[in-house]
């Protein structure tokens, strides 16, 4: 089923112009009838996001130079053009408070962002209001999704440890972002000072009245034009059609891995650390044993022996501790990348939604139902949309190469220590028997 929509409106404008002003009556002649269909279905992610509005010419606004963002080309394709003041933001000291007297407790989390050096205070609250704004307001940039809420013990310690270590990961893909990073509700978020109320909720307000938000939020996308700026189609939905494949594979790997890691994890701080005890106690039972003898000569056996023990009861306290400093830096990165890859079928369903658009625009102009000026504009609107989706498919592909090399090599340089502390641990077990 498909209704229809009349072309009529014409293509974006630029910065500071009102963009879709419609053509006069009658301009297009016998032809301005021509039309494309429209989804019917209104929970379609390019119909929600504005997508398919933009697409047909209807998206209309002002867009302040303030408001632009800009494609450029990069070595590797589109890409966002660059935060030229790239900044970190640190989330530290997970604090208790209360207000009401008393009456309602919350963690607040001290961030310190270094192009302000001021710091605020937030509640998660605070950090999930953003993210609603910017999912809404972002419809092909993944927004990194927040560590998921928890309703009981959120004032135990390893919960509020594992909140901040996850909302630092969040903050610091957020940073890297150079869009999302310039946001103005996110400037608002990081710099509000916390004791301020009102202008905390003056800048809520004025975030949550943002009109380029939709159809409008395609308009404020600048693209490259001139020679050899235009995308080939085709290439970009093999493209695309690559990082679908893509993303698919490395949810289910990156499932997988969690799945063993959480498993193993499990096995060190439970089953390891008892069966390295168990043959701690063992020795142990043994050098008793030996003590009955009460020969001088083997009393430093049992010493030995005893020390043996120790060591083996050191080692499964190291086993138990461990996978706080490898496997769970590890499983705090699957999960953020985790919501990464459940945003993107949204993405690419804005992008395939308007080719879909261009090829039915192509198909109207071969069987002379559609005037040729009105499917270029289809065309070059789906355009801005294929630039913006490949820019935000090469800046994950950035970011994930730079993580998980950061990430595997910390693995890693932990796993070393670790074995080292365990050999030392039998090393010393070891020359206890020299002096025997």
């Amino acid at each position: 089923l498909s209704t229809r929509s009349d072309l009529s409106l014409g293509s974006r404008g630029g910065g500071g112009h009102p963009a879709g002003h419609p053509h006069p009556p009658g301009s297009g002649g016998a032809k301005s009838s021509a039309t494309v269909s429209r989804n019917l279905n209104r929970f379609s992610t390019f119909v929600k996001s504005g997508g398919e509005a933009f697409v047909l010419g209807e998206a209309s606004g002002f867009v302040k130079d303030g408001d632009k963002l800009c494609v450029v080309l990069g070595p590797r394709g589109p890409e966002w053009q660059g935060n030229p003041y790239p900044f970190p933001c640190s989330i530290e000291d997970p604090t208790k408070q209360t207000k009401f007297k008393g009456m309602k407790s919350y963690i607040a989390y001290k961030l310190v962002p270094s192009h302000t050096g001021q710091q605020v205070h937030r509640r998660y609250k605070h950090f999930d209001w953003l993210y609603g704004r910017l999912a809404e307001k972002f419809p092909v940039i993944s927004v990194p999704h927040l560590p998921e809420k928890q309703a009981t013990g959120r004032f135990e310690e390893d919960f509020i440890s594992k909140r901040r270590k996850g909302l630092a990961w969040w903050m610091d893909h957020m940073c890297s972002h150079p869009v999302l990073a310039q946001c103005d509700a996110f400037q608002h978020f990081l710099t509000c000072p916390s004791t301020d109320e009102k202008a905390w909720k003056q800048g809520k307000r004025k975030a949550e009245k943002d009109e380029m938000v939709g159809a409008n939020f395609f308009l404020t996308i600048s693209v490259p034009t001139g020679p050899g700026a235009s995308l080939d189609l085709q290439e970009v939905e093999s493209q695309v059609d690559g990082f679908k494949a893509f993303t698919k594979k490395m949810d289910e790997s990156a499932l997988q891995l969690n799945h063993t890691a959480n498993e193993f994890a499990r096995k060190q701080v439970t089953g390891f650390k008892k069966e390295y005890q168990k043959v701690g106690h063992s020795f142990k039972c043994l050098s008793q044993a030996f003590e009955l003898d009460q020969q001088a000569f083997s009393a430093g056996l049992n010493q030995a022996i005893a020390f043996t023990a120790e060591a083996y009861d050191a080692i499964g306290d190291l086993f138990a501790d461990q996978p706080r400093q490898d496997l769970d830096p590890v499983m705090d990165l699957l999960a953020l990348y985790q919501g990464h890859l459940a945003n993107f079928p949204d993405i690419i369903h804005v992008q395939k939604g308007a080719l879909t658009k261009v090829k039915e625009s192509k198909r109207h102009v071969e069987e002379g139902k559609m005037e040729l000026q009105k499917a270029e504009g289809i065309q070059e609107r789906c355009n801005i949309i294929s630039f913006a989706t490949l820019a935000e498919i090469n800046h994950f592909h950035k970011i994930r190469v730079r993580d998980f090399k950061s990430q595997m090599q910390h693995f890693l340089q932990q796993q070393i220590l670790f074995f080292q502390k365990v050999t030392q641990k039998l090393e010393e077990a070891l020359h206890k028997y020299d002096s025997v």
